[in-house]
């Protein structure tokens, strides 16, 4: 099993390069085909408009939309050159409002096997970079990759990796899609973060997982780590550090998506400052 569709949804040119060259790389391991769709959006907000000039406001919005996404083919195709001819991609432009970038996303995102995104936050980064990334995950049930400013490491193939397991069906689904990168890796950690007290008649938290993955041929062990600062993302992202990890794999938002936009968790935190590449899915 591998990753044979790779993914990579365009929305910012700064980040054009990254995205590309990442996805690109992956394509070769991985004998691939990359799409690159590249993304105007229009972000007018007509219910905020005055009666008369929705018209006026909605043409604007669609030439600055139209602008961005011809600027942003420049750099995207700038960016495929650069990668030879052996890379098997194909190229395509949309215009949308950001209201109906879920679905434009999830309708190419259900029949990739992979999608590779920037990190969704910054500075001078907009909301449709975090609408794609959601689109992605939640509607087309795909699996992400976030990369980290550094984009991905020149072997590619990650080495060390990490899971973040708590035992969720998220987690589940993302160790399950992370397969390809989890049997090739020479080191596996199984990380568990205050995980709660078990009985005498339940296995150790992690066991059963570890199994599963030695009978797929992974190295796998376990870690169990204490809470000990604020943010379990600043736990996971201290041992990705400690252990020289390349790719951290965990599910996406464990809790309710209301509760962790308004209050935080460990998907968005991780989505923020994520210190090497981090391998979702829902």
């Amino acid at each position: 099993m591998g990753y044979k569709t790779i993914l990579t949804v365009l929305t910012n040119p700064a980040q054009a390069k990254l995205s590309i060259s990442a996805a690109a790389k992956l394509a070769r391991q991985q004998d691939a085909h990359l799409d690159v769709l590249v993304l105007g959006v229009d972000r007018t907000q007509m219910g905020y408009s005055y009666i008369g000039t929705g018209a006026v406001i909605m043409q604007v919005g669609i030439d600055t939309a139209e602008a961005d996404s011809a600027a942003l083919e420049l750099e995207a195709r700038a960016a495929l050159a650069v990668e030879g001819a052996d890379l098997r991609y194909g190229l395509e432009t949309v215009i949308t409002q950001l209201g109906a970038l879920t679905d434009v996303v999830a309708a190419r995102a259900r029949f990739a096997d992979l999608v590779v995104q920037p990190l969704p936050y910054g500075d001078a980064v907009g909301a449709e970079a975090e609408a794609a990334v959601e689109a992605a995950l939640f509607e087309a049930k795909a699996p992400v990759l976030v990369l980290p400013a550094t984009g991905l490491a020149e072997n590619i193939q990650p080495k060390r990796i990490i899971i973040a397991w708590n035992r969720s069906t998220e987690a589940l689904t993302a160790v399950r899609r992370a397969l390809p990168f989890l049997k090739a890796a020479d080191s596996v950690t199984i990380t568990l973060i205050d995980p709660p007290s078990q009985s005498e008649t339940r296995p150790e938290p992690g066991t059963m997982l570890c199994q599963m993955l030695t009978r797929h041929g992974v190295h796998a062990e376990i870690s169990v780590l204490a809470r000990s600062l604020p943010q379990v993302s600043d736990v996971l992202n201290q041992q990705a550090r400690d252990l020289n990890a390349d790719l951290l794999v965990m599910g996406a938002y464990g809790h309710s998506r209301l509760r962790e936009a308004i209050l935080g968790g460990a998907t968005r935190s991780m989505l923020e400052a994520a210190a090497v590449p981090v391998l979702m899915a829902h």
